[in-house]
């Protein structure tokens, strides 16, 4: 059953990313590296406070719908009610979630779909490198340990 809700929060992850980017890989910028973005800015595709204004509303909305789906999943579908349990299935979610993004959204989608090609700035690299995504993903295992103590604080609390 975990690797069923493993995928179904996955789905729900590149959903989100999705459903934040539209059918226009600029209403994603601030995904971009800073020379894309600064390019575009250049072209005059896209401007810097509607960029800003995008990021915090995805932002806002991602963070809000993955941590109550994952308090969801955690609490009401697997039943689980005190932390350390709770800590324990938070931090796998949130740890293949984290690999997930790097590998499946980054790498492949990303990586492998003119979908994601801005005009104007193909000759810019904006696919991370694999020492990046381990890099990133590295520092960010790190940061959903204290993520998942949150998620789990927050399932022993209702």
């Amino acid at each position: 059953m975990i690797i069923i809700q493993l995928m179904l929060y996955c789905a729900l992850f590149t959903l989100m990313v999705k459903l934040g980017v539209g059918n226009n890989a600029l209403n994603g910028l601030f995904f971009y590296p800073k020379p894309v973005q600064e390019k575009v800015y250049a072209l005059g595709l896209a401007d810097r406070e509607t960029v800003r204004r995008r990021r915090k509303h995805f932002m806002i909305a991602f963070f809000a719908v993955m941590a109550a789906a994952l308090v969801l999943i955690i609490r009401v579908w697997n039943g689980l009610h005190t932390f350390r349990p709770a800590y324990l299935q938070a931090l796998l979610f949130l740890e293949v979630m984290n690999w997930y993004d790097g590998i499946v959204i980054d790498r492949l989608w990303v990586g492998h779909s003119a979908y994601w090609v801005i005009p104007g700035t193909e000759g810019i690299p904006f696919v991370q490198t694999w020492p990046q995504v381990l890099k990133k993903r590295g520092i960010l295992t790190a940061i959903w340990i204290v993520g998942a103590a949150i998620i789990a604080g927050i399932v022993a609390l209702i």
